[in-house]
C-alpha cells in the first residue's frame, strides 16, 4: 500500500468518526467485526477492557439501543467520559486486579456474555520489548476470562503479530471452541495488529 493511500484511509475513518460522533476511528473496527461475525446482541452484558476513550463502548451502546437489556462496562486506568446511554457504566482502575474484576461481576450481577479489548501496550520502538509487552497484555486479557466470562461466552481482542503470536493463539484454542483471526478494513494495512474472534469459552479449569 502506498503512503498516500494509507494516509487517505486513516483520514477517511477519522473524518467519519467526527461526522458520526464516535470518539475514535477504532469504532469502525468493531462495527466491521460485528457485521462479519455477529458478535453483539441487545441483551448481552459486555465488558470493554482498556476502553478509553470509549469508541468500542459506543458501538455496543448502539447495538443495545433503547429496547435492549444489556449492559456495557468500560474499564480503563484513564478516565472515560460518560456515554449518554443508561446501559453504559465506566470503571476507572486496573482490570488485571481482583478488586476491579469483582466490581465488574457485581455490576452485571454475574458474568459477561462478551469480553472486548482493543487495548494496546505502551510501545517503545524496540521490537523484542514491544513484542513481549503486547503478548503480556493479551495474555492478561485472556486470563481474565476465567473470572468474568460466562461459559460459552465470546472474546474479541487485539493482538500483535510477532514471535509470541502463535503461542497466544495456541493458548486461546485451549480455552475456546473456535478461534479465528482477521484484520478489518479500518485497520491500517501496514500495522501488525490482528483481531482475534474466540467463541465458546470452555470455562475455567477446575
Amino acid at each position: 500500500m502506498s503512503r498516500w493511500k494509507a494516509k487517505h484511509d486513516k483520514e477517511h475513518y477519522y473524518k467519519l468518526a467526527k461526522k458520526q460522533n464516535y470518539r475514535s476511528r477504532a469504532s469502525y473496527k468493531l462495527k466491521q467485526l460485528d457485521k462479519k461475525y455477529k458478535l453483539l446482541k441487545p441483551d448481552y452484558n459486555v465488558v470493554d477492557l482498556g476502553a478509553a476513550p470509549g469508541g468500542w463502548s459506543q458501538v455496543v451502546c448502539d447495538v443495545i439501543g433503547e429496547e435492549g437489556t444489556g449492559i456495557v462496562v468500560a474499564v480503563d486506568l484513564e478516565y472515560i467520559k460518560p456515554i449518554d446511554h443508561e446501559a453504559f457504566i465506566a470503571v476507572k482502575g486496573d482490570f488485571t486486579t481482583e478488586e476491579v474484576q469483582n466490581t465488574i461481576t457485581e455490576i452485571i450481577d454475574g458474568k459477561a456474555d462478551v469480553i472486548l479489548s482493543d487495548a494496546s501496550p505502551k510501545l517503545c520502538g524496540i521490537k523484542d520489548i514491544d513484542n513481549f509487552r503486547s503478548y503480556d497484555l493479551a495474555t492478561a486479557v485472556l486470563n481474565i476470562s476465567d473470572n468474568i466470562l460466562k461459559k460459552e461466552g465470546n472474546l474479541i481482542m487485539k493482538a500483535f503479530q510477532g514471535e509470541a503470536y502463535q503461542e497466544l493463539i495456541n493458548k486461546l484454542k485451549k480455552k475456546f471452541r473456535t478461534v479465528k483471526t482477521t484484520k478489518p478494513n479500518s485497520s491500517r494495512k501496514r500495522s501488525s495488529e490482528m483481531y482475534v474472534i474466540a467463541r465458546g469459552f470452555k470455562g475455567p479449569k477446575k
